[in-house]
């Protein structure tokens, strides 16, 4: 797992621009949004830690990993998504 999967590099630069523009926004937003950007955030750190973590290790089982993923993607997109329509 040297290089990342096609699928994980979109769904991260995804999740990058989305981040990006939530954060703008947050400094305009509301109280409201900086807890739920806080959740978010423990999330995105998460994600980008066990796939570094998945890299460096070159070892575990892909499809845990590749689901894993999957969900902690999704979990954030959802968040941004939540974020955005508070903002």
């Amino acid at each position: 797992m040297a290089e990342t999967p096609d699928w994980i590099a979109r769904e991260l630069d995804g999740l990058r621009q989305m981040r990006d523009e939530v954060r703008v926004q947050l400094h305009l937003g509301k109280a409201e949004a900086r807890e739920a950007w806080d959740d978010v955030e423990k999330r995105w750190h998460q994600l980008e830690g066990k796939l570094q973590a998945a890299r460096e290790e070159h070892r575990g089982d892909l499809g845990e990993i590749r689901e894993t993923a999957k969900r902690l993607a999704r979990e954030i997109r959802d968040g941004y998504r939540h974020l955005k329509s508070l903002l």
